[in-house]
């Protein structure tokens, strides 16, 4: 993936040796992947970690071939999240760049502050994403 244009400094094998899941997004008809996302189900948090995630380089931003690939990604791990019994939660740390992106397009809440706030969907968002990203429903 380096040699694509991902991000090199993502270690995804890692993250995977961590005991993260990783789910990969496609599009109908094109074997590349678009997007990826790592997460583990704490139980005794209730909740659904997500320590990384990455649009393809060809879909990063709004001139991106997709739009949508990061919210399509979160939209599965609040699926997996609601599969797992932990009600949809999920947890994750942004880069404060992207915090109002995440208010404002996922309907995420900040926990705490910092470098990277630490920030969460709730069920009411995750409810959203999958609505909107899984079943195809509109905004």
């Amino acid at each position: 993936m380096h040699k694509a244009g991902w991000q090199n400094d993502f270690d995804w094998k890692k993250v995977q040796d961590n005991g993260y899941e990783i789910a990969e997004l496609y599009v109908d008809g094109d074997t590349r992947v678009q997007g990826l996302i790592g997460f583990k189900h704490i139980k005794t948090n209730l909740d659904t970690y997500v320590p990384l995630v990455e649009s393809a380089p060809w879909n990063i931003g709004s001139s991106g071939q997709y739009i949508g690939v990061g919210g399509h990604l979160f939209a599965i791990a609040c699926k997996e999240s609601w599969d797992s019994g932990n009600e949809g939660y999920v947890v994750f740390e942004s880069k404060t760049a992207l915090v109002n992106h995440y208010i404002e397009k996922l309907h995420a809440k900040i926990l705490s502050g910092g470098a990277r706030p630490r920030m969460m969907l709730d069920p009411y968002a995750a409810l959203y994403l999958i609505g909107k990203y899984i079943f195809g429903g509109e905004e």
